[in-house]
């Protein structure tokens, strides 16, 4: 994935010699089947190993990946044209055969956490033209078409035809045409590739990279600080300041894309962790109810957030997207701090004395993670509301029990690889239709009518500046229903020791790839 960004990081590292690159994650991929989950963890782990047939640059800009051309024969016809010279790492060539099984291979992919589904919404078909041409069919016009099956990772069709998720995990059919080819995993422990002597983009600049699997913050920063490791991901804030102070190591950070935010259980008629304020059983949804939603949102201090729990890592979010990409709407501000207005929110949709909600969250995804669930179940409280507990798990159990709607409250993120708004509105917000690819990520089930055509307006527009006129409209519809409760977008930060370049990406993929 994000070929070309890789190549011309390869480029920059130029002709030094080659060594050993060991770095430090801060969680494990679901699995190692680079198309079982559309997730910053499972994208991290592909993205040496996989190619996709679009890249991008550091700012999200997308650029040519194993495609090099594309254009609209009809408003539902595309052809793609592949880059010729494209090894895999068995040495076989890559052709139109192993993308048209790529991306038919995205719908088979059971029990995902983050399903790749979006990025396959609207495709009727897709055939070979030539050995490097394929056609896609659409069953509506799909201006982005490019763009969202362009993050789809390509593998060998003979290597990989028959293979499960399962079979990737045992190490089988992992044969890409990244810069690294797999070489062995241990479970919660490590996962080892080396160097591909034949990839298109160059001589890999390291000859082996592990990845190590290191959840604690702390551990993690002891681990660069000790040259266990050579570069580690998602630092605390405090870790940052120190490493950036540090003769050992050198900081590098980005604003990034990834939307912080609280998702809710608004479509079921009963949550599963909500009670009354005693505690005791309450035979009705209050999260069904927009004035509720509202009212949390009110509760949540985001500049106390963003400003001295996370130490200005992060700035409150009033949206989805923020300043810079398609569809962001500068008249959306962040809604202020308003206990008053939250109690009285409450009292109007009838609860008066508020109800009670447990609230949950992972504890290794993202910064201070767990002490922002903990902090805005105190701003809950001051509300009026009860929360009965604030339970913080690690991400690769926890993300899959959010999929399968097993919370009521709950911290998730969204983070886009694209230029505009269109993917977070698609798989967040859009209501859940697994068939049609939309709504993958919305595990909240919201749904708004009137947001869906707004939307599907927005999906089929070619015209960029109406495309983004329609998207910021869908944008104020959901905020205007308080589909999920914004928070903040964080500041990314990464360290490495001494000696090593990191490029930083607003996508915030963690990559030997961008190492030099």
């Amino acid at each position: 994935m994000r070929a070309a960004a890789v190549a011309a990081a390869l480029l920059l590292a130029g002709e030094a010699g080659a060594a050993d690159l060991v770095i430090g994650r801060a969680s494990e991929q679901f699995s190692l089947d680079p198309q079982f989950a559309y997730s910053g963890n499972n994208i991290a782990t592909a993205a040496d190993m996989f190619d996709s047939l679009l890249g991008s640059d550091a700012q999200n800009q997308p650029e040519p990946g194993l495609a090099v051309k594309w254009e609209a024969v009809d408003p539902l016809t595309w052809r793609i044209h592949l880059r010729p010279g494209v090894l895999f790492q068995d040495g076989s060539a890559l052709t139109a055969e192993d993308v048209v099984f790529s991306l038919r291979r995205v719908k088979t992919i059971v029990a995902s956490p983050a399903p790749y589904n979006g990025a396959t919404r609207g495709v009727a078909s897709v055939d070979l033209v030539d050995p490097l041409t394929i056609a896609v069919k659409t069953t509506s016009p799909l201006p982005l078409l490019v763009e969202q099956i362009g993050t789809v990772n390509i593998l060998s069709a003979k290597a990989a035809a028959g293979m499960g998720s399962s079979d990737m995990n045992a190490g089988r059919g992992m044969v890409g045409t990244g810069p690294y080819k797999f070489v062995r995993a241990v479970p919660a422990d490590r996962v080892e590739m080396a160097a591909s002597p034949g990839y298109w983009g160059g001589k890999p600049a390291w000859d082996k990279v592990t990845l190590r699997f290191i959840p604690s913050a702390a551990a993690r920063v002891a681990a660069l600080l000790s040259r266990d490791v050579d570069l580690i991901d998602q630092l605390a804030p405090a870790d940052a300041k120190m490493v950036a102070a540090s003769e050992k190591a050198t900081l590098f950070s980005i604003a990034s894309t990834r939307l912080v935010y609280l998702a809710l259980d608004s479509a079921r008629e009963v949550s599963p962790f909500i009670t009354d304020a005693a505690g005791g059983k309450l035979d009705r949804n209050p999260l069904r109810d927009a004035r509720v939603r509202l009212a949390l949102s009110k509760a949540i201090d985001r500049e106390a957030l963003a400003g001295r729990l996370l130490d200005g890592s992060a700035e409150p979010a009033g949206q989805f997207v923020p300043q810079g990409m398609g569809g962001y709407d500068a008249t959306l501000p962040p809604e202020k701090l308003d206990v008053a207005g939250a109690k009285q929110l409450l009292s109007e949709a009838g609860y008066p004395k508020g109800f009670g909600l447990t609230l949950h969250a992972s504890n290794d995804r993202l910064p201070q993670d767990a002490a922002v669930a903990q902090a805005l179940g105190q701003m809950l409280r001051r509300a009026g509301l009860a929360v009965n507990g604030v339970s913080a798990l690690p991400y690769n159990v926890y993300a899959p029990a959010a999929s399968r709607q097993e919370y009521s409250v709950f911290l998730f993120s969204i983070g886009s690889p694209a230029s505009n708004s269109s993917g977070t509105l698609t798989s967040v917000l859009a209501t859940y239709d697994a068939a049609k690819g939309l709504g993958g990520f919305n595990r909240g089930r919201y749904s708004n009518a009137q947001y869906d055509t707004v939307l599907g307006q927005a999906l089929g527009e070619f015209d960029e500046a109406k495309r983004n006129a329609l998207l910021a409209q869908a944008t104020h519809i959901a905020i205007a229903d308080t589909a999920i409760v914004p928070l903040y977008w964080q500041v990314v930060h990464w360290a490495a020791r001494k000696g090593i370049v990191y490029t930083p990406r607003r996508d915030e993929v963690i990559a030997a790839s961008f190492a030099k």
